[in-house]
């Protein structure tokens, strides 16, 4: 068996990945590794053999595609969040590397280690795999190709020793923080939900208008109180059914349909009116109520409100399911290629409507090349880019970093003229998956003998102890700082110490949102250069010393 996965490293590339996916299935006790137990699984099999290899491009493939995916989904979230929050961020970061890097430092000296496999220990307990490159183009800059060989192999030891607790390290600390701290996950994402979208659930309600303080006023105003939070639908005056616009008054005894999260729709029921037991009745044969999709690339990327749909259509929008996220329509809302509108409108109007937004399912599961093939390759290149620093240090951004950046801005952009940036949503999250997936099988299964070998010469043991040690403590210590300090939500917390795509599968699993998501984005294109540079300079240091 080991003879035919030499001979086929795809072959041995996708039954890493299908048992790795299976295990990270198996919960114990309420813990699931996820898609992290494809790296373990890759471990075992690279211990078997050291001929037991993939390609360097299938992780390299995999580090990009993640990188530029999670980048391009979440571009408008991390810049808006930077305005308000980068100074924070930045003082988070430099403090949790510098805990990081002391902690190397005093591993250096209590075990005796050499420079090189104490900056390998701080990249690998970090699992940067930029930095690591970076260190070894470092130490080839300025040693001899005989002996950079020699010192990059202990580099690369001390990084796959490290990288295993890399992973599980951060995830025992956010297992034992948040039951330290108490945490509601639902209960904060519902205290921010004004802030950031979340996975609350959107109903609706019928009410009747009864107060005096809704008689007269207009449902513009009543839109604005309740901060968009409020959709209103069709309505029913004196046993006539319309569909009302902003500038509609509001009478004695209107009967409207309200949609938005349940705590919102309570408040404006009770301010409003009262809460009608049954749903308003309507005649389908007059208007209906649809959800289509949006696969018209002519309109993706725009804003609802810049569409006019009032001067074209008699139809509301009431709200927009994007993945498994919906989300009170507003005018401000960004229209992206996947998301499914919710709307009410004359049945006239339907086929008209089907056609402007596309509504076709075949549509959204193509990936427009063009876009992703160009935003690909400026990110490769922006990676390829060495950026120099005072005092002689540089340092590239690489397969993750580029992309990244990349794609925060054309994911902000989300169009340039006829070409649209983003993708529907579906074929983002693939994409993500599949180069997670390649990323950690191949770096598993290239650092498996290495791993192996270390630990049965007897040293092992005490590297992968000083790795535990750094990534368990910079964690622990990180999400207090945060929390407590900082006052940083932990649903964001902890996607900002997930230092590892797998470990932000973890904390998403904790969460059960997509809070971790944003602030894993809003902080790694910081990380990531702090990162490259933090290795790089501790190993200077200590090479001083």
């Amino acid at each position: 068996m080991i003879e035919v996965l030499k001979d086929s490293p795809l072959l041995l590339l996708f039954l890493v990945s299908a048992i790795g996916y299976w295990m990270g299935s198996i919960s114990i006790r309420g813990i699931r590794l996820g898609v992290a137990a494809v790296l373990f699984v890759g471990l075992a099999f690279g211990a078997l053999d050291p001929a037991l290899q993939v390609p360097d491009i299938v992780i390299v493939l995999g580090l990009s595609m993640f990188a530029y995916t999670i980048g391009l989904g979440s571009g408008p979230g991390f810049f808006s969040t930077f305005q308000r929050s980068g100074a924070r961020d930045l003082f988070f970061v430099t403090i949790m590397l510098t805990v990081s890097a002391l902690l190397a430092t005093a591993m250096h000296l209590i075990l005796g280690l050499d420079p090189a496999t104490t900056a390998g220990l701080l990249a690998g307990s970090s699992t940067n795999t930029p930095s690591l490159a970076g260190l070894l183009d470092l130490i080839s800059q300025t040693h001899t190709p005989e002996t950079s060989n020699i010192i990059g192999t202990k580099a690369v030891v001390g990084y796959s020793l490290a990288y295993p607790m890399g992973v599980m390290g951060v995830m025992f600390a956010i297992l034992i923080m948040q039951k330290f701290f108490r945490i509601n996950y639902q209960k904060e994402a519902a205290e921010l939900k004004n802030q950031f979208p979340n996975s609350e659930s959107i109903t609706r309600y019928s009410i009747e208008i009864t107060t005096n303080e809704a008689v007269g006023s207009s449902l513009r105003e009543w839109f604005q109180k309740f901060n968009g939070q409020v959709v209103f639908g069709r309505m029913i005056r004196k046993g006539e059914t319309f569909l009302p616009n902003m500038d509609t008054l509001l009478q004695q005894g209107d009967k409207v349909v309200i949609v938005g999260t349940k705590s919102a729709l309570q408040d404006a029921a009770k301010q409003m009116g009262h809460h009608l037991e049954t749903e308003l009745s309507y005649d389908r044969t007059i208007f209906d109520v649809r959800r289509f999709f949006v696969s018209n690339p002519e309109i993706a990327g725009q804003k609802i409100a810049s569409l006019n749909l009032s001067e074209k259509y008699a139809v509301i929008i009431t709200r927009i399911q994007r993945g498994d996220i919906d989300m009170i329509a507003t005018g401000e809302t960004v229209l992206e290629l996947g998301d499914r509108v919710v709307l009410v409108t004359p049945r006239k109007e339907i086929n008209r409507l089907s056609t402007f937004f596309g509504n076709s399912y075949e549509a959204l599961s193509h990936i427009n090349l063009l876009s992703f093939g160009s935003g690909m390759a400026l990110g490769l290149l922006l990676g390829m880019v060495t950026f120099s620093l005072p005092g002689g240090f540089q340092f590239k951004l690489g397969y993750a970093g580029g992309p990244m950046i990349v794609a925060l801005i054309l994911g902000t952009l989300r169009r340039t003229g006829p070409i649209v940036w983003t993708l529907p949503y579906g074929a983002n999250l693939s994409l993500r998956q599949f180069g997670l997936i390649l990323m950690l099988a191949g770096i598993g299964i290239r650092s498996g003998h290495t791993f192996l070998e270390t630990i049965l010469q007897g040293g092992g043991s005490l590297l992968f102890l000083a790795g535990t040690l750094i990534t368990t403590i910079t964690s622990i210590f990180s999400l207090f700082l945060g929390y407590k300090i900082l006052r940083i939500p932990f649903n964001l917390l902890i996607g900002m110490v997930s230092i590892q795509p797998a470990v932000l599968e973890y904390s998403m699993d904790q969460s059960k949102n997509k809070l971790p998501a944003m602030g894993f984005t809003l902080i790694l294109p910081i990380m990531l250069i702090a990162k490259i540079l933090i290795v790089q300079i501790l190993f200077v240091i200590l090479n001083g010393l």
